[in-house]
Order: structure tokens, then sequence, then C-alpha cells
């Protein structure tokens, strides 16, 4: 007993500099410090382990090792597209996007993603499309496939893509496949040993060198991407288990949201990508491989830029295209997301809209799968209910999309949930699509899940139970952290 007291002391003692730390060294938002001092002063013992484990902040540094070459070529397309926005020079291929010259510019100018009209694209809402075309597709390549997501399972769908991967590898076909070392903490340590033999390479994005204990919990990989001979892309929230084939029993109909592109798009996919790899792979990738960077030809006419981001940078790139999409608003919102989180700057935007009589409407998941961040959700969304936001509940399965669609006009589809661990902490790709066509499509499949969902009122909100208030004020306030 003396000797637990004592520990508890030291590491109390130890909570006094590292408090320290956190506000003066780290310099992290007002909301992030509070809620990290409140879990150090008020859970000594624990509170010390978990911020090891999750409160280590990732400089803002430049992570990514692009050579001089690189740089020179990709600042002078940046400016060239810039310079043809500045002067009028673009011809819109739908002539409704004149109106979002603005918020391309600012993705293009903060977030280096260049704009690009010669794209089609296809939508998958169910994981079974979307695996059976990435199959048949993987089948057909030639040159290579790149392959990043953030959970691959240690099921018969991760046994089934690792043994066509594997196929593909003895045939000649380049495989490279990157997952993240926390989202696939299930994989056996040999899982892909047939893949690495038949000539794949594979690697572990920010991997621990202690087993089973990975201090890195926070800065995961987030992404999703597939890139087959340079040419087509997948892009979304489906990651790779049995579960989002919807066969698993705790969850049951998956549904999410993907793209298939064709187009320039691919090529700024492409580019992430070796972004990635390189960065976790001993493998170093030049990008002068034969076919790496394919110019696409008119395959199609929708605008896409590809918008990353990531906690080594200073600006939040995909939220602030959330924003400007939301106060481009006239006419409606309507947003997909398992998590809704967000930080102060987001969540006036959207009560602003509101207020200005746009029809916004959030729909999540009706059960949860993380159950702290569904109290926190909870609590954020009788703030813009109150205000006349409508809020669907999806019940035919679990709400996995990550969509926002504004009036019809303009959609984001992609990794990054409405929360701020992906606005901060992980690094997340989105596709924003400028094109009607396509958005109008994501806006009457949304209204097609209103069908299996139950619209929470306001009224019936209001009647929660005391305790559900209560648990849903305390995970607000671990909110920034979650």
């Amino acid at each position: 007993m003396f000797i637990y007291t004592h520990l508890y002391t030291i590491i109390t003692m130890l909570n006094i500099p590292l408090a320290i730390t956190v506000i003066f060294l780290e310099r992290r938002n007002i909301g992030v410090t509070w809620a990290w001092l409140m879990v150090l002063l008020f859970l000594p013992v624990v509170g010390f382990a978990v911020y090891l484990l999750f409160g280590q902040n990732l400089s803002k540094q430049k992570l990514y090792n692009i050579n001089r070459r690189s740089r020179i070529m990709m600042a002078a397309l940046i400016e060239n597209q810039r310079k043809d926005f500045r002067e009028n020079h673009i011809t819109f291929t739908d002539p409704a996007m004149a109106d979002y010259r603005g918020m391309i510019f600012m993705n293009l100018s903060s977030g280096y993603a260049l704009y690009s009209q010669n794209n089609s694209v296809d939508i998958f809402t169910n994981g079974t499309d979307k695996f059976e075309c990435l199959f048949k597709e993987i089948e057909q390549a030639r040159e290579s496939i790149h392959m990043m997501y953030y959970i691959v399972q240690n099921d018969a769908l991760a046994r089934r893509m690792a043994e066509a991967l594997t196929r593909k590898a003895k045939e000649g076909v380049q495989v490279r496949f990157l997952y993240d070392d926390i989202g696939s903490y299930h994989l056996p340590r040999h899982f892909f040993d047939e893949l690495k033999q038949a000539g794949g390479q594979v690697s572990a994005f920010f991997p621990s060198k202690i087993p089973y204990l990975n201090f890195r919990v926070n800065y995961r990989n987030h992404r999703k991407l597939v890139i087959i001979d340079g040419v087509i892309g997948y892009i979304g929230g489906f990651n790779i288990g049995d579960e989002y084939l919807g066969i698993d029993q705790r969850f049951g109909f998956w549904r999410d949201t993907h793209l298939r592109l064709i187009g320039n798009s691919v090529q700024q996919m492409q580019s992430q990508f070796l972004l990635d790899w390189n960065l976790a792979s001993p493998y170093i990738v030049t990008g002068s491989e034969p076919g790496m960077f394919k110019e696409a030809e008119a395959c199609g006419t929708v605008g896409i830029q590809i918008v990353s981001s990531g906690p080594n940078q200073t600006l939040e790139q995909i939220k602030n295209a959330y924003i400007k999409m939301i106060n481009s608003a006239r006419k409606s919102i309507y947003i997909q997301t398992p998590y809704f989180i967000p930080d102060e700057s987001l969540l006036d935007a959207l009560k602003m809209a509101v207020l200005s009589g746009i029809d916004v409407r959030m729909m999540i998941p009706s059960k949860p799968d993380h159950k702290m961040v569904y109290l926190a959700s909870f609590s954020y969304l009788g703030d813009l209910m109150e205000q006349g936001m409508k809020c669907y509940l999806y019940e035919k399965g679990f709400m996995h999309a990550k969509t926002i669609v504004v009036d019809g006009n303009i959609a984001s589809v992609g990794t990054a949930n409405v929360d701020i661990r992906s606005f901060k902490l992980n690094f997340e790709v989105n596709a924003v699509i400028y094109d009607t066509g396509t958005a109008t499509r994501l806006k009457e499949i949304f209204e097609a899940d209103m069908l299996d969902s139950r619209e929470l009122t306001y009224e019936e909100y209001k009647k929660r139970p005391l305790f559900q208030r209560f648990k849903e004020s305390c995970t607000r306030l671990l909110s920034p952290i979650l």
C-alpha cells in the first residue's frame, strides 16, 4: 500500500510539468488544452497514461520528403491554374459551377488541389457492388495496383483481396499496399507474406517498434484510396472487412458511399498515395515509373478537386472546404456522417445556414459503434435542431457515409467525418465534386435513405432522460480529444 501511495504521488507530480507542456509548449487549440487539463488534473494516474497514448502532438513539420524538382513542378502547376482563375480563363463544363470559383481557388491555394473537368464518376452505396467492381478491375490490371486502407480485417474479404493481389503480383503487375498500423491491429504479422513473396510491396503507416503497443494512437492514416494502372481511382468510406459487405451481425447492413473515378483527378489521388507510401515504406517511389501519371482522355465532364488534410499541416483544408460549401448554400445542405463533433467554426456556419432559412438536414446512425463519440454527437445536434435543422437516424443498418451535398450543385465524398478528429488528428482525403448531375444523384440517395430513417424531432430530443443529458454533457467536454 505504501508503494502504491508513493507511485500515485509521483505520477500526480509529473502531471504538473505535463500540464505546463500542454499549455505553453504545444500551443493547442484552447478547447483541446482545457480538455487535456481536465483529464490530467481529475485523473492524475489514468490521465497520465491516456496522454502518453493520445495526447502527443505531431509537429507541424514537413513530413513528406518531396524533391526539389517535384516541388518546382507542382508549384508551377498550381500557380498556372491560379492565374487562369484570376484572369477568368477557365471555361466550366457545367456553367453553374462558375459560382464556386472562390471555393475552387481556396482549395487550390491552401490544399494544392488541382481542378480538373474531364472526370467520370460512379457512386457505390453498398459494399457488395463496390468490391465486386474493384475485384473485377484488379483482375484486369496490367501495370500497377496501389491500395491504401485504414482498416484491413483478418477475415474472408481481406483474404480474398490478398489472394487477388498476389495473383497480379505473380503476373508482373506492380502491387503496393499501405495499411494503418492501428486501424488494422487485428492483422497477423504474416498476413501479407504470400503477396510479398510474389513481388508485391506492403507497408504499415506509423507502425510501433513495440509489438501490440503503439504510442501514436492519434495521427492515423484514415485515407482509403485505390489507383489501378494510373487511370482508375476509388475513394470513399469503405474499408476492407466482412462488416462492409453487410454480413456482420452487430451492424447489419453497412451504408456507406464510395466513388469510382476516371480522369485527371486520379493523378491527384496517385500523388497522395505516393506521398504516404514514401513516408511509410522503405521502398521509395520516385514517380518516374512508366504509366505512373497518365493524362486521361475526355472520359467525362465532371469537375473534381482531391483535397487532403493532415495533422502535419497548419490549415485544416477539408474543414475549410466544408465551411466554404456551407456558406455557399442558397437552398439546401444535406450531410451524412457517422460522427458529428464539429468545432465552433463549423457549428457556427451550420447555425447561420439554418437561421438563414436554408434546408439543413443531418443523417447519423441510429445505433453507435463508439458510445462516447455518439453521446458527444447528440449534444451538438440539439444546438442545431433548436434552430430548425432536421435530423434523421438511419435505422436500416449502420450509416458510415461521409457526404455533404449543397443545393444539388456541389458535393464532397471521402474519408473525413464531420468531427474534430478528422479535421485535426487524422490524415484524410476527400473528392470535392463540382457537377450538378452528380450532386443531384447524391441528393437523391440521401432522400432515399430518409425512407430507412426516423426523424428525430426537437420535441422528442428535449424529452431525453436526465442521466442521458448528463452523459452527453460530460462527453462534450472531452469532444476536442475524442
